[in-house]
This record gives structure tokens, C-alpha cells and sequence, in this order.
């Protein structure tokens, strides 16, 4: 889909550039957004995932639920919930890094903002949810980041989670474009377990 000015100027105010851009890992189960339904026709729920870093070694999926309200096509709550997994065994002496998420989200006014969660507890997951309104695009990457820092690495391929355009609602002549870019991120809710020894 074409993508506005208005949208390339709002995610250039949003974009840092991080240290190495990597490819996405491959893998059957990194397809994008699975079954949707549709509780009424203004609403979407559907599920997302699973999304992985570019070695395998962290991994998201989940769900999420658009409520349109007052009949407002530019108006709704939406809620994103899901899981991330930390898959990377190996001890922090051996290189072991944490599982991270970083969701970006883009407002029917053109505004972006960003929402990521940090978890270290190899073999295990962390669940999350927030809520966000007035939400025209959702997209989420997964990559790994270390246990004290603030810059994700081998990072996934950014991945579309919800676009109002593909569900009739939104502003007519632009949507997602699945660009690749590598952003900063936030700050991100702190880190759970302590799986990978030392």
C-alpha cells in the first residue's frame, strides 16, 4: 500500500539508527497476523506472531483486540497482549542475551509512539498487555538485548500487527509498506528472571 508524507514524516521523528541491521530468521512459524475475526463490523481480533530475532534465540506471539467506539472510524481502544520468549540457553559468560520486543504504534493524528519489554529467563516467557487509543497502525519486531542494555541487537524484521486500512477503516492512499528499518527504542518495562547464569 502507498504510505503518506504525513506517514514518512511522522516515523522519521520516532527513528534512531541502531549499531547492525540483520536479516530476519527464517522459519515456518514466523508468518504474520493468523486468523482474525470480526465481533462486529467495526471491531477486529485477531492474533499476531510468532515473530522472532534474527538467530532464533528470542521469539513473540500474541493477540489483539480493536474496539471501534461511537461508530467512529478514527476512534477506538485497542489492546495488545502476548508473550515473549527467551530462548538463548547459553550462560552470560558465553554471550547468552535476553529476549526484548519493541512495538511501534501510529495514531489516526500521524503520531508515533513506542512501547518494548525486556525479559532474561532462559526457557521461560514474560506475558504483557497494554492498551493504546485511536490506533491506525501497530507493528512489532523481536530481537535480543543484554542484561544491563539499553540497545537491542540481531534484530527481526519489523512486522505488521495491525493496519486499519486492510480493515476498511482510516485515512484513504496510504498504509504499511513492511519496511525494515532498525529504530530505538523507549526504555522498556525491566527485565524478569535469571536464567542465563554467569
Amino acid at each position: 500500500m502507498r504510505r503518506s508524507v504525513r506517514n514518512l514524516l511522522g516515523l522519521a521523528a520516532v527513528t534512531a539508527a541502531v549499531a547492525v541491521t540483520v536479516p530476519a530468521f527464517t522459519t515456518s512459524a514466523s508468518a504474520s497476523t493468523a486468523t482474525a475475526s470480526h465481533a462486529k463490523s467495526s471491531d477486529y481480533a485477531g492474533y499476531w506472531g510468532s515473530y522472532w530475532s534474527s538467530n532464533g534465540l528470542a521469539r513473540a506471539n500474541g493477540s489483539i483486540n480493536v474496539d471501534y467506539r461511537f461508530g467512529d472510524d478514527e476512534s477506538n481502544r485497542t489492546r495488545i497482549s502476548g508473550r515473549l520468549y527467551d530462548l538463548d540457553r547459553r550462560t552470560y559468560r558465553q554471550g547468552g542475551q535476553c529476549a526484548f520486543i519493541q512495538f511501534r504504534v501510529q495514531s489516526f493524528d500521524g503520531d508515533w509512539s513506542t512501547k518494548s519489554y525486556k525479559y532474561c529467563g532462559a526457557g521461560g516467557y514474560k506475558s504483557f498487555t497494554f492498551w493504546k487509543y485511536d490506533v491506525e497502525q501497530v507493528d512489532a519486531r523481536v530481537c535480543q538485548i543484554g542484561l544491563r542494555s539499553n540497545f537491542p541487537i540481531r534484530c527481526g524484521s519489523w512486522r505488521e500487527v495491525y493496519e486499519a486500512d486492510s480493515y476498511g477503516h482510516g485515512h484513504d492512499g496510504h498504509g504499511h509498506d513492511g519496511h525494515d528499518g532498525h529504530d530505538g527504542h523507549d526504555g522498556h518495562d525491566g527485565h524478569d528472571g535469571h536464567g542465563h547464569g554467569h
